[in-house]
């Protein structure tokens, strides 16, 4: 029971009550409508109650399927804390998550069941749930989520619930170490919910194409269309040319991306052959949008609004901005379209120094937030909450710059900056200068110990399909480019950068490569 407490199942709630008949989640040839949806949630919040008791984890091991989506709403319902297993992982850190989150109850889809199987008899989890498993019989042993639902109650659960109870938690992609659990309230997912519905633009009501893995925190946008009584159309998992067909099929006019996967779509041998002019507005996120990238996608996408943001796991979705009217200004300015925006009207935002007082405009210190939708905390990790908590602001580990006008712009990760001769060489800006190389489909730059120089810059290269250049002409591009000291010593060449599930480049695996070769 939520009482007064507006809770994340709510976001359906609300719309099923306004619009029932209105499609909320299309999948394949499959549309549930708000009130189908709802009653889903209802029935799935009584079946995870049964499972286990109010506080339990719920971990979930499974690429998207509509009932992962159901999962994000019914499990907190149910006074029951979701916990996300990104799919990519190794059953070693797959372990790991189960025990560290002392998960009772494991769902996954038929795909991981055997990863599961293994999973050792004292990891803790009591129940296995199977969705998306079709006609087939479960596994001996194993619930049938299907089956769960035809026998639970369509009524409210008689659990009581409120907003600041722990609905999410969602492990970091750990691109510069190991994963901890960022806790999510209702109140803080809510918080960004609204964040966004205050500050996205609402003229688009058509489809919406969501592409991204559900076990990212990009999924709190589903929470944002669902309030705002959208169509969700889910995607199976991110491959260009699907999307390409999911954009014409389904009449899409809105979509957001990761920069790696809009290179691949830009890059796609089929893009010209379709009409991509009912898509009008495109937000990415997650990781830095190369302008020459960017330029491309505005050209090949000519009716599209495009915008971005800053957010993060721990920040339950985005706190800075970055909308349309910018990007086309951007065209004359082009710093601007390396801007991720001003801060959201629910959050504070600040760049600060190591004293946390506040720099001077276009001087880099650390992004650092506070606001409704910062996480609670780690999981069962009070030195990383203490440490990222220093000084009662969130600590982002990204640095940034502000100009005189207010625009934020992320100039690095903290662990990701160069030091190399006493300068600070920030990756992003060599990245930028890198792509704008014809040949140049994907870049990465690290810095590696080196005995005189302190650090060495080393850039990674993945080619466009077909091209080639030498490190030299790299170089050389580099050079007549950027201040000597900034450029790369060495070019590696890779078939593919190493990404998490989000598509961001894993760097210190390029730099744990570098080690083993040195």
């Amino acid at each position: 029971m939520t009482g007064q407490h507006m809770l994340l199942s709510d976001c359906v709630a609300y719309t099923a009550r306004r619009a029932p008949d209105a499609p909320a989640l299309t999948f394949g040839d499959t549309t549930y409508t708000y009130a189908q949806l709802h009653r889903r949630i209802l029935r799935g919040a009584n079946a995870f109650a049964g499972l286990g008791a109010p506080g339990d984890r719920v971990a979930i091991l499974a690429e998207n399927l509509p009932e992962f989506v159901e999962t994000y709403y019914a499990v907190p319902l149910a006074g029951m804390c979701l916990v996300f297993i990104n799919y990519r992982l190794s059953a070693r850190e797959v372990e790991h998550i189960v025990r560290d989150s002392q998960s009772t109850v494991l769902i996954v889809e038929p795909k991981y069941v055997d990863l599961v199987r293994d999973l050792p008899a004292d990891a803790g989890v009591r129940q296995v749930v199977v969705i998306g498993h079709g006609d087939e019989p479960v596994p001996d042993g194993m619930l049938s989520y299907d089956a769960l639902l035809e026998q639970a109650s369509e009524q409210e659960p008689s659990v009581q619930v409120t907003d600041r109870d722990l609905a999410w938690i969602i492990y970091t992609s750990g691109t510069t170490g190991k994963a901890k659990g960022a806790m999510l309230s209702h109140a803080n997912l809510l918080a960004s919910t609204v964040n966004a519905a205050i500050r996205w633009p609402s003229d688009v009501t058509g489809p919406s194409l969501f592409p991204w893995p559900l076990c990212h925190v990009a999924g709190y946008s589903i929470l944002v269309l669902h309030l705002r009584g959208r169509e969700l159309v889910l995607m199976r998992g991110y491959e260009a040319g699907s999307f390409l067909e999911h954009l014409h099929r389904y009449g899409i006019e809105e979509t957001t991306v990761a920069p790696t996967m809009f290179s691949m779509l830009l890059r796609h041998p089929d893009l010209p052959k379709h009409d991509v002019s009912r898509v009008r507005r495109i937000g990415y996120g997650a990781a830095a949008m190369p302008v020459e990238v960017l330029r491309e996608g505005m050209r090949r996408f000519p009716n599209a609004q495009f915008a971005t943001g800053f957010g993060m796991t721990e920040l339950s979705g985005n706190v800075l901005y970055q909308p349309s009217e910018a990007h086309l200004r951007g065209l004359e300015q082009p710093e601007l379209l390396t801007s991720v925006g001003r801060p959201m009207p629910m959050s504070m935002v600040r760049v600060v120094d190591h004293e946390l007082n506040d720099v001077a405009v276009g001087e880099v210190g650390e992004l650092v937030v506070r606001g409704p939708q910062v996480t609670m905390g780690y999981w069962n990790n009070p030195t990383a909450t203490a440490e990222a908590f220093e000084g009662g602001w969130f600590h982002s580990g990204d640095l940034a710059r502000i100009d005189a006008d207010g625009n934020f712009f992320i100039v690095d990760r903290m662990k990701d900056m160069i030091l190399t001769g006493g300068e600070n060489v920030y990756s992003r800006e060599v990245e930028d200068v890198l792509y704008a190389v014809p040949a140049v489909a994907e870049a990465a730059v690290v810095g590696v110990p080196d005995q005189m120089w302190g650090e060495r810059v080393v850039a990674f290269l993945q080619l466009r399909e077909g091209a080639s250049v030498t490190e030299e002409e790299v170089i050389e591009h580099c050079r007549r480019n950027l201040a000597s000291y900034k450029k790369p010593t060495r070019v590696l060449f890779v078939p593919e950068l190493p990404r998490n599930a989000s598509g961001k480049i894993l760097k210190r695996e390029l730099r744990a490569q570098l080690t083993q070769d040195s």
